[in-house]
């Protein structure tokens, strides 16, 4: 059971106009939690790795908590249940998105499914995309979503880590970001859509793993950040079509020590706005919109796993200008981040004993 703890937690963040915040911890007892979502009549969705979703009443109590039934639901490592994704027009429909990975140790991918959430419970799964091809191991699903004005769907996918000159190969998904419609077909306005060979769902290639993505309405822009190798983890910018480097083009290494590319940048490959050398892992991403804190309006806010921390952004003309390290004294590996509708800031923490916090002034 998830237990309740109000303002257990309290830590004053260093920013800038001397404003300071508090941390409150909303429940506590989530088993791996991944991704959250924020229901129109108050409370959360939150998908746990292990294959559960689970629905929390606006104070953090469990008002439901069942196992998913996914086809072909696989869970071992960094695979599992992913993220979750409310329809436009979930408060009429009660549709939502869900991605996960899919098979089994040796033939595996990232797969994306529609469902209907009604009474605390999914029905009318309908599976909608099956990356391909499959892979082996268990690592480098990506899996977050972005929603377009559109009603098109960004779907990240990672390179399956032993697999990453496929990143280049136009033909698969592996390491690519994937458009899709709310059927799972690729639009017909697609970068690459009707030319032989190439994947007609690809929206940007050349990426490891992506794990974070937004879309700012304001701008029009889409950023996504992803995991490098050791060092060289990535915020870059979307452009459809666009070549985003991995593996030719790399600030990283590889974990033996040994040189993955001779490039940090390479014609015709975008180079990203900002580097993390060392790793921190980037798990999460939200551009701030909210009102509680006016100081941060636009900011990028980025979690990290190995870095344990909470990384606010500036960006003015496209350049990252500034970075703030907050919440290292919490000592806690931070997999998702989200604007709340009340303006705060919300957070999971990774684990066996994963936690929902909400960040205010």
């Amino acid at each position: 059971m998830i237990r309740v703890i109000t303002l257990c937690l309290i830590i004053s963040l260093p920013v800038y106009a001397s404003q300071s915040a508090k941390v409150q911890t909303i429940a506590t007892a989530l088993d791996f939690p991944w991704s959250l979502a924020f229901l129109p009549d108050g409370g959360y969705l939150i998908t746990e790795r292990t294959g559960q979703l689970v629905q929390l009443s606006t104070e953090g109590t469990v008002v439901s908590r069942s196992q998913v039934a996914l086809p072909n639901l696989f869970v071992a490592a960094q695979g599992g249940l992913l993220e979750v994704k409310l329809a436009a027009d979930f408060a009429q429909s009660g549709r939502l998105f869900l991605s996960y990975s899919c098979g089994n140790l040796n033939a595996n991918s990232t797969c994306l499914a529609s469902a209907v959430w009604a009474d605390g419970s999914l029905t009318a799964i309908r599976p909608l995309f099956h990356a391909k091809p499959d892979r082996q191991g268990a690592a480098h699903y990506g899996g977050r979503m972005a929603l377009l004005p559109d009603n098109t769907l960004l779907l990240t996918l990672g390179d399956g880590f032993d697999y990453r000159e496929q990143a280049q190969n136009k033909a698969n998904h592996l390491g690519k970001i994937v458009r899709l419609t709310e059927d799972g077909a690729a639009p017909v306005n697609n970068p690459f859509f009707g030319q032989p060979g190439i994947a007609a769902e690809i929206f940007t290639l050349g990426h490891r793993n992506v794990q974070g993505i937004f879309y700012d309405a304001l701008t029009d822009n889409i950023y996504s950040h992803e995991h490098g190798p050791k060092g060289g983890d990535e915020l870059n910018l979307l452009k459809a079509g666009h070549n985003y480097g991995w593996p030719v083009a790399t600030y990283g290494t590889d974990y033996t020590g040994a040189r993955i590319s001779p490039f940090t940048e390479f014609a015709g490959m975008q180079a990203p706005l900002h580097v993390w050398t060392p790793s921190i892992a980037p798990a999460g991403m939200t551009l701030y919109r909210g009102e509680l804190f006016p100081q941060w309006q636009g900011n990028i806010l980025v979690t990290a796993l190995a870095g344990k921390a909470f990384h606010r952004l500036t960006i003015e003309n496209d350049k990252v200008v500034t970075e703030e390290v907050l919440l290292k004294d919490l000592d806690s590996r931070l997999r998702d981040v989200r604007t709340g509708p009340d303006g705060a800031i919300y957070l999971l923490t990774d684990g066996a004993n994963g936690q929902l916090l909400r960040l205010t002034p």
